[in-house]
């Protein structure tokens, strides 16, 4: 009998997280069901009881919840006691585990994929919420040459910063002029087409990268692109953090390459 395996967000509907997993079900041969499941802003621990108890065995978690994804499991991995926010649940007999693979899924993207070195550049992080508190321990582990938060709120940049030493945080008044190699939105903002206040930027031969995909990240790589920066949304983090999430869950790791050019070839 097929195990069964979620997606939980608000919103949700654009996730491509159910293809992702059923072409690694195919590729493994594992038998799997994977859905997607819209919780209410203030019912995401009864959305995640209600999938357990009907049998679920795991689940991803996406905006808004992975802060509180973090607080509902009463066994932390390293990573996602790092950052304090978790993007994947595993229902164990003794409880809930959370772990965070969207890190370590940024990172093989960006240097396996895309071919892009984290070590010894200059990197800015465009956010202070739980998509940047998962990627900025892994950013980290590349050892970059600085690594800068940078937030509307500049004191959750502060916060971030602290938490993690090696790292520095400025608002974006500070930003002018200044030159990096790696800019990551790990920011909302895609999501309503926003535009972040980083005109003073010198982007030119940077990597701009955005963690939405797809039309959610066209305002920002749009931006960049007429700045002279190489873009790349977050698809390919997306296929590589759910690399991990299905090994975690199933001991399985699958290959990601094939999977990835999918994904591409059916936009």
């Amino acid at each position: 009998m097929a195990e069964r395996y979620a997606v939980i967000g608000n919103p949700v509907a654009h996730s491509r997280s159910p293809e992702i997993h059923g072409l690694f079900a195919r590729q493994t041969g594992i038998a799997l069901e994977y859905v997607r499941l819209l919780a209410p802003l203030d019912r995401f621990a009864g959305t995640v009881e209600a999938f357990r108890a009907a049998g679920g065995k795991g689940a991803n978690v996406t905006v808004p919840f992975k802060e509180e994804a973090a607080r509902l499991a009463n066994e932390l991995s390293p990573r996602a006691g790092a950052a304090g926010a978790a993007n994947l649940l595993r229902f164990d007999p003794g409880g809930v585990f959370a772990d965070n693979t969207d890190g370590e899924g940024l990172v093989r993207d960006i240097r396996d994929n895309l071919g892009v070195p984290i070590a010894g550049r200059r990197v800015l992080l465009v956010g202070a919420g739980g998509a940047a508190r998962g990627a900025i321990g892994p950013l980290l582990g590349e050892r970059p040459a600085c690594l800068t938060v940078v937030n509307r709120t500049a004191a959750k940049a502060q916060a971030l910063a602290a938490r993690f030493p090696g790292t520095s945080a400025a608002g974006f008044d500070e930003l002018a002029g200044q030159r990096f190699d790696l800019v990551i939105n790990a920011t909302s903002a895609s999501l309503a087409g926003d535009r972040l206040p980083l005109e003073g930027l010198a982007l030119e031969g940077a990597l701009a990268y955005d963690m939405m995909y797809g039309p959610s990240a066209a305002a920002f790589l749009g931006w960049a692109s007429a700045r002279g920066a190489r873009i790349s949304d977050g698809l390919g983090m997306l296929v590589e953090q759910a690399a991990e999430s299905f090994f975690l869950w199933l001991g399985v790791r699958p290959r990601t390459a094939p999977v990835l050019q999918a994904l591409r070839l059916a936009v």
